[in-house]
């Protein structure tokens, strides 16, 4: 008679220690919520996912709204592209992007495939690039998405560099969530993996120094990896995998025809690695603990100013600063080095943060882009700019619109702007262009500013009544992080309502600040990720 099997319990939490900040741990967990249901939730939906007190939920939120990092919308808490900082410190630290990023597009250019970049993240792995093609059938899994490593063709490799804790750790997990409910962005597992077949697949992987996913995480979806291993150590630093269609290729077609293409990649991004130089530290946040302290001073118990701190500690590393001591730490965000250590404590205990062995210091791990960056890093500019155009709109009481050139529908004509956002005024009789509509460039103040922008010093354009009697508009442009101008901003008005020199002294200086923030949030969208303009 074969023995009796027993389910093991699930995997107790590790218990908190005794010098981690409370208030960072439930901020913590209000943004993971806010990242697993998508970027939106309404305060009582935090309150019952988290299980915290309305008036915890409010006062978190609130100083999540005073960092920039998430949006009071009406009963609704939304995240904000600023969000993508934290994110953004930690690839910045890996510096992995910044390399193997123009490889991997160029790979997916040539083979008109999918390709990523991948890092192991514990027991599963988490995406670092996305190059995706678009059609009908394309890949939607995001930067940041956790995967179980089981389901994945990185997985097996990762795995095969496996320790015996490890193993256990994947096992513990595997038996207390075997349908990989706890990873949002696969579905379900529908049938039982068969016991030692994934260990028998990462060894394999480990000889042949390539694996496939062969439909592991749903019908039709493909996938060929190969390591992409660390010249200084040999350990696989991240893979990278074509990803395909059973309607394109199956995985025996991925094997034969693509595999070699792709091994051919990763031995450039190897030595790309091997030949790139130890990158000078960047500037570290600025003013950071003076900003929390004024807040705290004009907030009072709504803004909760351990939150902030600690929050502060993970944008103490980037390029450059990817392992800091806690003087470091100290240093960068100007805290004391007692409120440095317990956000650091609280961090390690959550498994954003690892002190490397034999060392005094910090790293961040894969897990900060768990904090809100998937479902930010699909956002576009019209998105982005959308709210702030709204605000506009309230403070001047006119209408607000974005619009970007683009090529000239006609054989002759000039260029062509499109409205790709708007707000409308509140007044009776207001300024109504629709998203979508093109005008000819030169004959609008957003067009005029963005042709202008190789030629003048000149910050605005203001157009007093000459493509429509009546019609005044002053527009600013929208700068990428190069300091290209990708877009324009834009208030209208009737002639009537304020003179040309008012425009100039009212609107123009909060045209700037809309554009400004704007600017931020596309900036921190825009720095590992590609933010579409429409």
């Amino acid at each position: 008679m074969p023995a009796e099997t027993t389910t093991p319990p699930p995997v107790p939490e590790p218990a908190v220690p005794a010098e981690a900040v409370e208030p960072l741990i439930r901020g913590v967990r209000v943004l993971r919520e806010l990242t697993d249901v998508g970027g939106t939730l309404s305060l009582s939906g935090l309150e019952r996912a988290t299980g915290l007190a309305r008036s915890t939920v409010d006062r978190i939120t609130a100083t999540l709204a005073r960092m920039g990092y998430v949006r009071l919308d009406g009963r609704d808490a939304v995240t904000t592209p600023r969000l993508m900082e934290l994110g953004n410190a930690y690839l910045a630290a890996l510096r992995l992007p910044a390399l193997l990023s123009g490889p991997a597009d160029a790979l997916a250019d040539e083979l008109d495939e999918s390709v990523s970049l991948a890092v192991a993240d514990r027991d599963g792995i988490r995406f670092i690039h996305q190059a995706t093609r678009r059609r009908a059938m394309s890949l939607s899994f995001r930067i940041g998405d956790l995967l179980p490593a089981e389901r994945t063709a990185p997985g097996p490799l990762f795995a095969s560099e496996w320790t015996d804790d490890d193993w256990r750790t994947w096992r513990e997990r595997r038996a207390a969530d075997p349908e990989n409910r706890g990873f949002r962005a696969v579905p379900p597992r529908e049938l039982p993996l068969a016991e030692g077949e994934f260990e028998a697949t990462a060894a394999q992987a480990g000889r042949d120094g390539w694996a496939l996913d062969d439909q592991l995480i749903e019908p039709g979806l493909v996938a060929v990896s190969v390591p992409v291993r660390d010249p200084r150590t040999g350990r696989t630093a991240c893979v990278a995998s074509v990803v395909s269609h059973t309607s394109r290729h199956t995985a025996t077609d991925l094997r034969d025809t693509l595999l070699p293409r792709l091994r051919a990649t990763v031995a450039g991004m190897e030595r790309e690695l091997a030949a790139a130089p130890e990158p000078d530290p960047g500037p570290p946040p600025s003013g950071s603990a003076a900003w929390i302290g004024a807040s705290k001073n004009e907030l009072g118990r709504e803004f909760i100013e351990s939150l902030a701190r600690g929050l502060t500690v993970l944008t103490a590393f980037g390029e450059g600063r990817a392992a800091l001591t806690l003087t470091d730490v100290a240093r960068a965000t100007g805290l004391t080095r007692a409120t440095a250590r317990r956000a650091l404590i609280t961090y390690e205990h959550l498994g954003l943060v690892r002190q490397r062995p034999d060392s005094r210091t910090f790293s961040l791990t894969p897990r900060v882009l768990g904090l809100g960056f998937p479902p930010l890093s699909r956002t576009t500019l019209p998105r982005i700019a959308t709210p702030h155009l709204t605000d506009l709109s309230a403070r001047v009481r006119e209408s607000t619109a974005l619009a970007i050139l683009v090529p000239s529908s006609g054989s002759d004509a000039g260029p062509e702007i499109q409205y790709t956002a708007r707000a409308v005024s509140p007044r009776i009789m207001g300024v109504d262009i629709r998203v979508g509509t093109r005008l000819p460039a030169s004959a609008t103040s957003l067009g005029r500013v963005l042709l202008a922008d190789r030629e003048s010093s000149q910050d605005y354009a203001l157009l007093d009544e000459d493509w429509e009697d009546g019609l005044r508009t002053i527009a600013v442009p929208l700068r990428d992080r190069t300091g290209r101008a990708v877009a324009a901003v834009n208030v209208a008005l009737h002639a009537a309502g304020r003179t040309a020199e008012e425009c100039v002294a009212e609107i123009l200086p909060e045209l700037h600040l809309t554009a400004t923030r704007i600017e931020r949030e596309l900036h921190a969208a825009g720095h590992f990720t590609r933010v579409p303009l429409l």
